[in-house]
């Protein structure tokens, strides 16, 4: 059976083949290396949008619901919930299948070939906190191949994938940071062999970042912490905050335009001490700019992670709302999760029954192991290893091509 390597994440996905003992990663999209995970379904022409052609559906403003960081939501009851669309009774699972489906037909469009087996990236733990939920995302995600028309499915962590591709000697370190999970494995290379010694792996990723920046610099200008006066007698009580943290995460924002909470909102802009805020939310809800928003800060954060401030372009909201996002907003802001980070990578070294003088290099992968504060939380952990920067989207994709090709571990 033919097998396709598919490296699903929360942000992009890729998809290669092994030729010549060699990876071949597939133009999912027309010269490029990666696809964004990113559904639009079309409420007027009735149709589902995938990659670019998604988030072009958002830009043109065109009805309908987008949806990205899918991944997040396996293991999780919101992945099971039934909802009415386009006509269909799905779930989001079955949302999750057909994306694979349209990563499988592209594949198999562009090589001539058809797949009957996937060998699929997983994080070492989807939630690394709650066991129950982490072996529940392994049975949605193995559902959803199926849906999408796989015959079988075979899982690599992610890390691991990337070491198979790293190639070198010695031992090394991947510190894999993508969108929703931060993956560690601890190898040794040596002749072109591979051998994994540990893997480790914590729910954060690049979505938890922008979570965390906007709460911090544009949620309040939206309303969050604001006092509104009481509905009876008199002093003020705080905005629920449930809102923002919601409208923050860019797995719930597709879930929260509905009559009922833009009614509550108008009533807060009524009640509020400073009316104008919540006007803006308001906006936002009425005119479906959450992802707007996501994307503003994703681009403010990028733009911040380095020597010069950057700003958040609010002008969708209201002409003028750019709130600036300075490097030492991001060293602040994000210091818990660097924290985190290191301290995670750090139990990969104990696991694997090494210090930090035993790693030789690190290679990082993944979109969100280009931030700085990263780079310093694994620096300052392991000061004497040679920090390289490998093909950080395709990395994991190009392992997973190998293992698909038979030079892979089970």
């Amino acid at each position: 059976m033919a097998a396709l390597g598919i490296d699903f994440g929360t942000s992009n996905t890729a998809a290669a083949v092994a030729e010549q003992g060699r990876p071949r990663v597939i133009a999912l999209e027309p010269g490029q290396s990666t696809m964004p995970t990113i559904v639009f379904l079309d409420f007027d022409r009735r149709e589902v949008l995938y990659g670019s052609k998604a988030a072009e559906a958002l830009i043109e403003g065109r009805e309908g619901r987008f949806m990205r960081s899918l991944k997040s939501i396996l293991g999780t009851p919101l992945a099971r919930e039934t909802r009415h669309v386009l006509n269909e009774r799905m779930t989001l699972i079955d949302i999750i299948a057909r994306f694979l489906a349209e990563v499988k037909a592209r594949a198999e469009a562009a090589t001539g070939t058809t797949f009957d087996t996937a060998v699929s990236g997983r994080p070492v733990h989807f939630h690394s906190h709650a066991p129950a939920r982490d072996r529940q995302a392994l049975e949605d995600l193995t559902e959803a191949y199926a849906r999408a028309g796989f015959r079988a499915v075979r899982f690599l962590p992610e890390p691991e994938a990337a070491a198979l591709a790293g190639g070198g000697a010695g031992r090394g370190l991947i510190v894999d940071i993508g969108g929703g999970t931060s993956d560690f494995t601890v190898f040794d290379a040596a002749q072109g062999e591979v051998t994994i010694r540990a893997s480790h792996g914590v729910r954060l990723g690049g979505t938890d970042f922008d979570k965390a920046l906007s709460l911090a610099h544009v949620m309040p200008l939206l309303g969050m912490g604001a006092e509104l006066r009481k509905d009876m007698g008199p002093g003020t009580v705080t905005a629920p905050v449930s809102i923002f943290t919601e409208l923050a995460s860019w797995e719930k924002i597709p879930f929260l335009y509905s009559a009922d909470l833009l009614r509550d909102v108008r009533r807060m802009e009524r009640q509020a001490l400073t009316p104008r805020l919540f006007t803006r939310l308001g906006e936002v809800l009425e005119m479906h700019l959450g992802h707007d928003v996501a994307y503003a800060v994703e681009a403010g954060k990028i733009a911040a992670n380095g020597n010069r401030a950057g700003a958040i372009d609010l002008n969708v909201v209201e002409k003028g709302l750019r709130p600036l996002l300075a490097p030492a907003d991001l060293a602040r802001d994000l210091a818990g999760f660097a924290h985190e980070i290191r301290q995670t990578a750090a139990e990969t070294l104990a696991m694997a029954g090494c210090g930090p003088e035993a790693i030789d290099r690190v290679v990082f992968v993944g979109g969100s192991s280009l931030m700085a504060v990263v780079r310093a939380a694994i620096g300052a952990l392991l000061p004497d290893a040679e920090q390289e920067t490998s093909e950080v989207f395709t990395a994991v994709v190009d392992g997973l091509a190998l293992a698909a090709g038979g030079a892979g571990r089970d």
